[in-house]
């Protein structure tokens, strides 16, 4: 289901740290903590932060989603990406993906590889939309509960189909 309202995807900014963490509080049992979302913003070259901000009836804007991608060399590894509940379901994690690897692509990326907990069935049919693949299992990863990551590559980013998601 697309989202009805208005969403613009942009560059994290340093104003949206706070935000950003609460979304990764709200969403994931190991938020990062915002000393790292700083980092993220403003020291780490090889790092692309983006939020996906809507635009609500009162013509307020609220970030809904958030995502970091490292770019090493000719890989992107997403790092963390999340969606606030009452956003999800609606296209919103697609499109911020899909932006984020193309960035990614401009910045010479080729492949894109990231860990998601095995239990994470709506993550995972996302990423199997895009053609990431299962190509392993880090075993216990998670240290709230021990459970497994499995490791996921989309082997070539092709601008043409990402473009779809936008």
């Amino acid at each position: 289901m697309e989202s009805p309202l208005p969403l613009l995807i942009r560059p994290m900014t340093l104003e949206d740290v706070p935000c950003v963490r609460q979304i990764d509080v709200l969403s994931f049992s190991l938020p990062w903590s915002e000393r790292s979302y700083r980092f993220e913003v403003m020291e780490n070259t090889h790092s692309s932060n983006w939020v996906a901000e809507v635009t609500l009836p009162d013509g307020s804007r609220e970030i809904a989603a958030m995502m970091v991608i490292w770019i090493i060399l000719d890989e992107a590894h997403i790092a963390t990406i999340a969606v606030l509940k009452e956003y999800r379901r609606q296209g919103m994690g697609k499109r911020l993906l899909a932006q984020g690897l193309l960035a990614a692509h401009e910045r010479g990326a080729r492949l894109a590889y990231l860990e998601v907990r095995r239990s994470n069935l709506n993550a995972l049919a996302m990423y199997e939309q895009f053609g990431f693949q299962v190509v392993g299992e880090r075993p216990k990863y998670y240290q709230d509960n021990q459970e497994d990551a499995l490791l996921m590559t989309l082997f070539q980013l092709e601008p043409e189909k990402l473009a779809q998601w936008v």
